[in-house]
């Protein structure tokens, strides 16, 4: 049994081709404005004068991040109403029968990855695909990525292939969550740090401010 799925993320592969966040968004049919994968585009810099030269001192990298199903989930102490769970295998899911729309999830989570759904008066999330998975088949943004910068398996399994780390600059502190995710750094990731990069296409994933 596995103890616990989790996501694999290449930085230095993405191109930003949002090949996943749209393969994503055509399974779960899901409604304008909710994006259950969403791609970020890290940039930031300008010109520096070395030695009476002006050279490009710019960061500019891909971040593709859904629900992490961590393995201390802050979205599930958050709910009132016992709305969400985690299944043996690691998943963290959403029951909507039991969801209140309060979205005090939703601020709990250091990744934002609960989101609203109006339409419905619901919270909904990336929920790993876990239909497919019950079939061992992998997500659709897993297969979807034509640079194979996404993967999954068990969690212990993909630290052996990758190693342990598990966020990069700009994203929260996993410390108190715990996520289920593997990163491997883009070379600019330092670089961003040093020069402020931020998010800039925040308006398209709606990304709420923490």
């Amino acid at each position: 049994m596995t103890e616990q799925y989790a996501f694999f993320f290449n930085a230095a592969a993405c191109s930003g081709c949002k090949a996943c966040q749209m393969a994503c968004k055509d399974k779960h049919d899901l409604a304008i404005g909710i994006l259950w994968r969403r791609v970020y585009e890290i940039a930031g810099g300008s010109w520096k004068q070395k030695e009476g030269v002006w050279i490009p001192e710019v960061a500019v990298f891909n971040l593709s991040i859904a629900c992490n199903h961590c393995r201390k989930p802050l979205c599930l102490e958050a709910c009132p109403t016992r709305a969400i769970f985690k299944r043996k295998d690691g998943i963290v899911l959403f029951d909507e029968g039991k969801c209140s729309g309060c979205r005090y999830c939703e601020w709990a989570c250091p990744y934002s990855a609960p989101q609203y759904d109006s339409l419905k008066g619901v919270m909904t999330k990336c929920h790993f695909c876990y239909d497919r998975i019950d079939r061992d088949q992998p997500p659709v943004c897993v297969t979807a990525c034509p640079l194979r910068a996404l993967d999954f398996g068990e969690l212990k399994t993909l630290q052996k292939k990758y190693g342990t780390n598990d966020t990069v600059y700009p994203l929260a502190d996993p410390a108190p969550a715990e996520p289920a995710l593997i990163i491997q750094k883009h070379h600019n990731t330092d670089l961003a740090r040093r020069v402020k990069a931020v998010l800039s296409n925040r308006e398209e994933v709606n990304h709420a401010d923490k």
